[in-house]
């Protein structure tokens, strides 16, 4: 068997007491089909993917059949599913019948759940999805190296995108020309829509881009990622666009920012919980200037990042999540102030044994 889908198949039933992986896709691919085919084309609607700890089974329909065994991994089965319905579920029964039979409850729409129970028989279903989470949290070299390529390519593209600034052009504009950017660059798509955020807007995390026109002493919040092979990068610049020297408190949020984000990275070490890094981040803005912005940091440090932009663990107050090696999270602190304007940085970072590394900065080679 392909030793990195060995892996990933012991992580990933290491978690779980189930003895059969049903993963179920809908019209799109459950992202953890993703992770066990590591396929990089095909739709593969409405197919299902059975592994057992030793094995891996697709069953396809005949359009995507020849797709699927040209990117059949070593120890998987392809295995052409019959048009005939009654001849289907006898195949698929015969795979899970009297089985406890894991499934990603995240994903799985509740007619799909009912009808496995009803027509093919297992023993139980139990929900597998934080097996997968805790599987996907550590990230094997080929995965980390896709994720460093999708944030060189961010960064390249975030880089590049100030020349583009103009009185005038708006919010949308400049979202259509990063991606572009970032399409040119090698991104196969991005990884969630992106953001882009000019003056008052700024202080709205998850603000989407609107008619909004770009004005000189404007705050501009760019938030966006690329996919590379099925990996996603995550990352965040906050300019400010003119040259006034009166935008002294624009500058200084985002220098209060940078700091925080400096030290929550400095912090993000082997052994370290996901809270108490939140915490360097969240105190340092807090305390800046006798609370001149306490409270104004309004979201979670980070997340971790892989298939999904928004991988399964976060980096927050209340995060149980001990780092290791291999593991990938943002750091985003931010500080937002309503009616003015927002400041967020953001960076995608990877555990190792010998501290934190900023992807995208060329560390890996």
């Amino acid at each position: 068997m392909d030793k990195e889908l060995a892996a990933r198949l012991n992580k990933v039933f290491a978690n779980t007491k189930a003895n059969r992986l049903l993963i179920a896709n809908t019209d799109s691919q459950d992202p953890n089909f993703k992770y066990l085919t590591r396929f990089r084309s095909g739709l593969f609607e409405r197919d299902m993917l059975i592994a057992s700890k030793n094995s891996l089974k697709l069953f396809t329909s005949e359009l995507e059949y020849e797709t699927a065994l040209a990117q059949r991994l070593e120890g998987m089965q392809v295995i052409k599913a019959p048009r005939e319905e009654a001849k289907r579920k006898a195949m698929l029964k015969k795979e899970i019948a009297g089985k406890v039979v894991g499934i990603n409850a995240n994903f799985m729409p509740t007619a799909t759940y009912l009808r496995i129970k009803k027509e093919y028989k297992p023993k139980k279903v139990i929900d597998a999805s934080e097996a997968f989470s805790k599987a996907r949290l550590e990230k094997s070299k080929e995965e980390i190296k896709n994720i460093e390529k999708a944030a060189k390519i961010t960064l390249a593209a975030l880089t590049k995108i100030p020349q583009y600034f103009k009185e005038g052009i708006t919010e949308k504009e400049l979202a259509r020309i990063f991606d572009s950017i970032s399409a040119e660059l090698g991104s196969e798509k991005p990884s969630f829509d992106t953001i882009v955020s000019f003056g008052k807007n700024a202080a709205l995390p998850h603000h989407m881009p609107d008619s909004t026109k770009l004005r000189n002493g404007d705050l501009v919040v760019v938030d966006a990622g690329a996919v590379v092979n099925g990996y996603c990068s995550d990352m965040t610049r906050t300019f400010v666009f003119g040259k006034d020297e009166r935008l002294e408190k624009e500058r200084e949020m985002i220098n209060v920012v940078k700091e925080a984000q400096r030290l929550a990275i400095n912090a993000m070490k082997e052994g370290r919980k996901g809270s108490d890094v939140d915490k360097v981040a969240r105190s340092y803005i807090d305390a800046y200037a006798n609370g001149k912005y306490k409270g104004t940091f309004i979201h979670s440090l980070g997340h971790s990042v892989g298939i999904e932009v928004h991988d399964g663990f976060a980096l927050s107050p209340g995060s149980n999540v001990v780092l290791k090696r291999g593991m990938v999270f943002t750091a985003e602190p931010g500080i937002y102030v309503v009616g003015f304007g927002g400041v967020r940085i953001e960076d995608d970072v990877l555990i190792t044994e010998k501290g934190p590394i900023l992807l995208g900065r060329g560390e890996l080679g």
